[in-house]
């Protein structure tokens, strides 16, 4: 990650941004405000073991992580063919979103890009109903993230 690059902090304004989804779609995080709160989850690589893994636990456990007041976005460099390829394969039915072109604009705006190798570090950013960061959690590409904190965060936002 270059010097430049920094996370958004709790509390503060998050990026927004517009990618397109597996199906070319365009998907634009302010759209939520007001409605839902959201999770945006980087990770480096589709088809990669890791993030078959963690993509797969949302998946697997979505009420946990998607519902009436929530979005699950995830976010990669990857082109939009190789995750609607992956989103098929895994049976993955929340947006995958590609940040290939520009290439990783939005993974550089949220402090997450790694210029030699072209690819995200797994970063979650949860982000409130107000479009402000509720909860952060950064990983290194090697590192598998820890979900209980996301939970936590979430269930906090949704006593509030």
């Amino acid at each position: 990650m270059s010097d430049s690059q920094t996370a958004p902090s709790v509390g503060s304004e998050a990026p927004d941004f517009t990618l397109k989804n597996q199906f070319g779609e365009d998907v634009t995080l302010s759209s939520f405000r007001g409605d839902k709160n959201v999770v945006v989850v980087f990770y480096p690589f589709a088809f990669s073991g890791i993030c078959t893994g963690e993509l797969c636990e949302i998946r697997d456990n979505i009420a946990g992580f998607q519902g009436d007041d929530v979005q699950v976005l995830a976010v990669s460099c990857d082109p939009m063919f190789t995750l609607r390829a992956w989103a098929e394969d895994q049976r993955y039915d929340f947006p995958l979103l590609s940040d290939f072109w520009p290439h990783g604009t939005v993974a550089q705006d949220y402090g997450v890009f790694l210029e030699g190798g072209g690819l995200a570090k797994r970063g979650t950013f949860l982000v409130d109903k107000d479009g402000k960061v509720a909860w952060t959690l950064v990983n290194e590409p090697g590192e598998a993230r820890d979900f209980s904190g996301y939970h936590e965060a979430l269930a906090a936002l949704r006593s509030a």
